[in-house]
């Protein structure tokens, strides 16, 4: 199984992780999360970001940061260096989902998952009313609803 650690800016990691076991309570072993704090030395946030990864105690695992060339996705970049390890940045909720979902595939397939469940929950969404169906005045039936 798979480890999953999240390296971001305060509170992003943290918040990111209680969200995920807000869907999958039981899951809370294999996934740790390392707020990165401002005006932290990038060596000081290294030492943290390596304590977070022994909490997972996983003879591999997938690092997700928030933004790429920042502290985070830096400092990452040097604690993966030479171990059983993937790395995404860009992070988002619904990337982390399917990461926790497909955690005990393989890493290379997990970094498929990841990546797309990222770019997938990414979309538009219409913001008017659906065809068709105008908002009436003093309607006491609001079930206008379009399937």
């Amino acid at each position: 199984m798979n480890g999953i650690l999240i390296i971001a800016h305060a509170p992003l990691a943290y918040a990111l992780r209680q969200c995920v076991l807000h869907v999958f309570p039981d899951r809370a072993s294999g996934i740790a999360a390392f707020d990165v704090q401002a005006n932290v030395p990038p060596e000081e946030t290294l030492i943290g970001a390596t304590q977070a990864l022994r909490l997972l105690d996983t003879p591999q695992f997938l690092v997700l940061t928030d933004v790429f060339g920042a502290t985070p996705c830096n400092v990452a970049q040097k604690l993966v260096d030479g171990l059983n390890s993937k790395l995404i940045t860009g992070v988002n909720l619904p990337m982390l989902l399917r990461t926790v979902t497909y955690r005990s595939e393989s890493l290379d397939s997990l970094v498929a998952r990841a990546l797309a469940g990222g770019t997938q929950g990414i979309m538009q969404v219409a913001t008017t009313a659906p065809q068709n169906q105008v908002k009436k005045k003093n309607d006491q039936n609001n079930d206008h609803h379009q399937q």
